[in-house]
């Protein structure tokens, strides 16, 4: 019987020692050398192991790099410092009749109405908007007031919360208009400017009321023109109240929820969405707010001026001087970044420039001269400052 070749196929197979070799030098402990291994004791290995993970050595700013950091933590620190040198350079071209009492709150009482109006506008660049008609919600809560009280015969003790709650629906009317509707703030409050002021006229049938009849009648409505005096100097009801809203504002935005959102919804709206934060709704009552404290305003406005009138200049000029106030007062026109009482120190700013140059007999146009060089210097400014978060 012939035999039958078959193909016949090498098998190397692998010992148990083989693969015992393998997994060995897979693990890194088998030596080349002849040595066997010994033992690895990982504690003792340790004393000569790196006692450090990674460094950062921020000993090695430059000084501008400190002062840059030194600003972003602190920007009212810009404004409180161009205060200080306007007042030093005014003191220095005037004499010390400019450090008089009367001067220095004089200074307080002309920028009463600028300085309620700043803080109304602080909230709202504090969330990346802006606002072009709260002097002229301001206006329209004055009349509203005036109107409530002298042509329906309500007392003042009413007609005041009416001009407040006016004011608080105007806010929050352009609030819903930028949160819900998706506008810009520049167009919404623009346009809100122009109905307001047309409506102003409109319902008031241009007519003032005079300061006479406002004292005989319902002196409440002057209620923040009223002086006291201390140490030589003359305070109003109206700087007061000033001082106090700047002081509440500080206290809100700083220690409460409320505050943190508002700067969070300026700084990244998406950001402050996805940890939970109501957008919409902190935006529509930021604009409730700055209406109610436009309503303020209005009062502050009576008791400064004494009447009420439709065609008062803050209607026009409230907006701009609460912006310029807010701008070199350091908070970023971007949102998210700034101390109110930064405003408070930007409109006293515009106050000493503006008395300061008058008490040394200059043209009042280098008063807007300078106030324009100020504007676009703090812009500046911020820009740099705002490097330093990169």
């Amino acid at each position: 019987m012939g035999g039958i070749v078959r193909p016949f196929t090498q098998i190397n197979f692998i010992t148990t020692k083989q693969l015992n070799l393998f997994h060995l030098l897979s693990l890194g402990t088998l030596s080349m050398s002849k040595t066997p291994p010994k033992s690895q004791d990982y504690e003792s290995n340790l004393t000569e192991a790196a006692d450090y993970v990674v460094d950062f050595d921020n000993n090695k700013r430059s000084f501008m790099d400190k002062v840059q950091h030194l600003l972003h933590e602190n920007p009212a620190l810009v404004p409180l410092i161009v205060l200080v040198m306007s007042l030093g350079v005014f003191a220095i071209l005037v004499g010390n009749k400019f450090f008089s009492p009367f001067a220095l709150t004089l200074i307080l009482q002309q920028v009463q109405i600028v300085g309620v109006l700043a803080a109304a506008q602080s909230l709202i660049i504090l969330t990346a908007g802006i606002d072009l008609s709260v002097g002229a919600i301001a206006v329209l809560c004055s009349v509203v007031m005036g109107q409530f009280t002298f042509r329906y015969g309500f007392p003042a003790i009413i007609s005041i919360p009416i001009g407040l709650v006016a004011g608080t629906a105007i806010g929050a009317a352009s609030g819903w208009l930028v949160a819900k509707v998706k506008l810009p703030p520049f167009i919404v409050t623009l346009g809100m400017w122009q109905i307001v002021l047309a409506a102003n006229y409109i319902y008031s049938a241009n007519e003032t009321i005079r300061s006479q009849d406002i004292e005989a009648q319902a002196p409440m409505l002057q209620m923040f023109g009223h002086t006291l005096k201390f140490a030589g100097a003359t305070f109003t009801l109206g700087v007061i109240f000033m001082v106090i809203l700047f002081a509440l504002l500080t206290y809100v935005l700083t220690h409460t929820a409320w505050g943190r959102h508002v700067y969070a919804v300026g700084d990244d709206p998406e950001a402050a969405e996805l940890a939970g934060v109501n957008v919409k709704g902190t935006i529509i009552s930021v604009y409730a707010v700055v209406g109610l404290i436009c309503g303020f305003a209005a009062w502050v406005m009576i008791g400064r001026f004494g009447s009420v009138s439709p065609s008062a200049t803050t209607g026009v000029i409230g907006n701009i001087q609460s912006i310029t106030a807010v701008v070199i007062g350091g908070i970023s026109l971007f949102g998210g970044r700034g101390s109110i009482l930064g405003a408070l120190f930007g409109a006293l700013i515009v106050g000493v420039f503006e008395l300061g140059l008058r008490m040394y007999g200059a043209d009042p146009q280098w008063t807007f001269l300078l106030i324009g060089v100020l504007i676009i210097g703090a812009t500046t400014v911020d820009q740099w400052i705002r490097k330093a978060a990169a």
